[in-house]
């Protein structure tokens, strides 16, 4: 302990900077929550959107690989800190689920994974090659999808059951632990083409259709109360204000499953029924999409609202991101499905914007990290029952 002690004060002399705002090397590791894994989704989103663009360049792709290799190695770097965090601090760690707010971001683990696991295969293939990306891809798909279906059940049970919600306590982040079956089934797509051809074949495509409705209708349930919060409560203005773009999140995904799925199907399932699925990519994302479009204008007022009024950065700025890049791999299925150009331009127009809100967002969160900022835990938790 003594050492730990001399080591951070040394470092202090020699960088004052760095990890200025921690009293000990334990503390690192300290508070490291499950909302953390949002940076590890809204990296990779940046990576795999880009790869679904209908206009691509070569620098794009390499640019994709650099990012996706970078999260692989936040992922690790992640989870080695999130095993000290329960090795070190057992009391803290149990006490995220039972926190209202911290709860709802259990559903980021699984997300990343998934969202990592997409990655292998859409973009890691170049220097894994096509088998080892799709082995890892199956690993860390079967990870998030069973860690996200737990998400889907047990912090709803614990929101009805141990939180303490308020009238007003709606927000953003309730959708957390609810969108990841939606993304094992967008994700999940991309496997389909590597799954024995058959009845287990078919059977795999239903199960993500199951999941997609599993989640879509969940979110349509939160989506309508967040509405009623805003038009009942007003805006928080706070550093919550970002979480109202997690409502992207299931819209931009619904869209991205329906329009993979759909493009997937024939290789499932007998023709009519196939045909049913891809004319439904269509039926269902251009309306919902219009849906999302106008969501991003009322987000965008109201953040530029809470922006005026004093917006704190934290880490629910990655809602700037992981959300956004949806919309992008939404309406990039879209102009695929229809040949629009409407479509291709709007993806490459969300692309720039989610390229610019992921520069500022990782950039704030290196410096809150470096400087031990965001390993700072609120004054009090509510704790984990004995």
């Amino acid at each position: 302990m003594a050492f730990n002690a001399q080591l951070t004060t040394g470092m202090r002399r020699r960088l004052p900077w760095l990890l200025s705002s921690v009293d000990s090397p334990e503390q690192i590791v300290g508070y490291v929550g499950p909302n953390w894994y949002a940076s590890i989704m809204g990296t990779g989103i940046v990576a795999n959107a880009a790869m679904t663009l209908p206009w691509r360049v070569a620098p794009l792709h390499v640019f994709a690989l650099m990012v996706w290799i970078v999260d692989v190695l936040l992922l690790v770097a992640l989870t080695v800190a999130v095993a000290l965090h329960w090795a070190l601090h057992p009391s803290v760690a149990r006490s995220h689920a039972y926190d209202p707010t911290m709860a709802q971001f259990y559903g980021a683990p699984p997300m990343a994974l998934l969202t990592v696991g997409a990655g292998a295969v859409l973009v890691g293939r170049e220097v894994l090659g096509l088998s080892l990306a799709v082995d890892l891809d199956w690993v860390l798909w079967g990870a998030g999808t069973i860690l996200g279906l737990i998400t889907a059940v047990a912090i709803p049970y614990l929101m009805f059951t141990h939180h303490d919600i308020k009238a007003d306590g709606a927000f953003g982040g309730w959708i957390m632990p609810i969108v990841p079956p939606m993304v094992s089934a967008a994700t999940g797509a991309i496997l389909i083409p590597h799954v024995a051809a058959g009845t287990l074949r078919a059977t795999f495509v239903y199960g993500l259709y199951s999941m997609f409705g599993m989640s879509l209708v969940v979110s349509l349930i939160i989506i309508t109360l967040i509405w009623s919060r805003l038009a009942h409560h007003g805006d928080p203005s706070t550093a919550r204000s970002a979480t109202l773009w997690i409502v992207l999140g299931p819209l931009g995904q619904s869209i991205t499953a329906a329009s993979l799925l759909g493009k997937g199907a024939h290789l499932a399932l007998p023709p009519q029924a196939a045909g049913a699925m891809d004319t439904m990519a269509v039926l269902y994302g251009v309306p919902v999409w219009g849906f999302a479009t106008m969501w991003i204008v009322l987000a965008t007022l109201l953040t530029v609202r809470a922006v005026r009024r004093g917006f704190p950065f934290a880490l629910t700025w990655w809602s700037f991101t992981f959300p956004v890049g949806t919309y992008v791999t939404g309406t990039s299925g879209l102009a695929l499905h229809t040949g629009l150009p409407a479509f291709a331009v709007a993806a490459v127009v969300g692309y720039a914007g989610l390229l610019g809100a992921w520069a500022v967002v990782a950039t704030r969160t290196v410096r809150g990290g470096v400087r031990g900022e965001l390993l700072l835990g609120p004054a009090a938790l509510t704790p984990a029952p004995t």
